[in-house]
């Protein structure tokens, strides 16, 4: 699997529809879509995952007034439950100049009854790409529950892929086995295991909003200051966890320090606001931003990583209402 900073010929988002996962603020989460699609577009082809003809024409709508490059826009009549593409959709790894695309599982997160049509939508992007699939229905996983370098190391979490008591995605699949599939699948060599996620995360502990490579043996990791929130002690432990990892060269992981936003809590609930969930494109890395004053001190961290790159700041006060971001949103087709 091909770092996220490596050349894309795409990115996958699945356009917005499913007023659940943002109950009573679906208004503006287009408009946010819209957002992406003009910061991306520019730089790679723009592949947009729609139910039917008249969702395609909101979008289409959306994406014009937002000022994308519509030329790079490409629609997929392929209906979807929901647009979390990062988790459902096709995952990508290479050989050589070929490119396939891995089918894992998608149970919604052992979460959610609604899950079918995003489980098929791997296989339906495979056919219509002419892509070779490999079939992974045996093994649940999220884009978002790993992260790679692109030379053989992979990031993840205990809490998302070997809890054995909250959403559990493997039943009776240990740490050893769970390697395996994530080897053979992926083609890497190295996982590092953290711990636990981020306070607010109904995914169980995604690493994209925790940790996240910005180089081949760097990585950004989250880090709140104020001992009494809830993410202090968490990302206090994994902080402590990287400094004895190893890369897959033998070397040591390279830390940068990501700030935290204040809580962002929207009707009594703490929502998974972090600035880790960028998403890195071809024209932009696209961050999110919280109406805090954390905010410029994350881009100019991650401008400074991604020196050869704009870095481009996405109001997602709204969009973290449904509990995610922009890289949970997105999927890099590699060229």
């Amino acid at each position: 699997m091909p770092a996220e900073w490596n050349r894309h010929e795409a990115t996958w988002l699945g356009w917005p529809h499913n007023r659940h996962d943002w109950p009573g603020k679906f208004a503006p989460i287009p408009w946010v879509f819209g957002e992406m699609a003009k910061a991306l577009s520019p730089g790679e082809k723009v592949r947009i995952l729609v139910n039917d003809a008249a969702h395609e024409s909101s979008a289409r709508r959306v994406l014009q007034k937002c000022g994308a490059v519509m030329e790079n826009i490409e629609f997929y009549r392929f209906p979807t439950n929901r647009g979390w593409t990062r988790d459902m959709g096709p995952i990508f790894v290479k050989k050589g100049k070929e490119s396939a695309i891995v089918n894992f599982k998608f149970n919604a997160w052992a979460k959610y009854p609604d899950w079918k049509n995003d489980n098929g939508i791997a296989v339906k992007a495979a056919k219509k790409l002419k892509k070779r699939v490999f079939d992974a229905q045996h093994f649940v996983l999220e884009g978002g529950a790993i992260d790679v370098n692109g030379c053989g190391t992979l990031l993840t979490t205990e809490e998302c892929l070997l809890d054995t008591e909250m959403q559990v995605r493997n039943p009776g699949m240990g740490r050893s086995e769970t390697e395996a599939h994530l080897r053979a699948f992926l083609g890497v060599t190295n996982i590092l295991w953290l711990g636990k996620g981020i306070a607010g995360d109904d995914t169980h502990g995604h690493v994209d909003d925790l940790c996240r490579f910005v180089n081949p043996s760097t990585v950004v990791l989250c880090r709140e200051r104020s001992a009494s929130d809830p993410n202090y002690a968490l990302l206090e432990e994994n902080r402590e966890r990287l400094q004895g990892m190893r890369l897959e060269s033998g070397g040591r992981v390279q830390v940068v320090e990501l700030p935290m936003p204040a809580p962002v809590v929207f009707d009594g609930q703490r929502l998974p606001a972090s600035y880790a969930n960028f998403y890195i494109g071809n024209a932009a890395v696209i961050v999110p931003t919280f109406n805090d004053s954390n905010d410029r001190i994350a881009l100019g961290i991650l401008a400074e990583l991604f020196a050869g790159r704009p870095v481009i700041g996405v109001h997602a006060v709204d969009l973290v209402w449904g509990l995610g971001t922009l890289h949970c949103l997105t999927q890099q087709q590699p060229a």
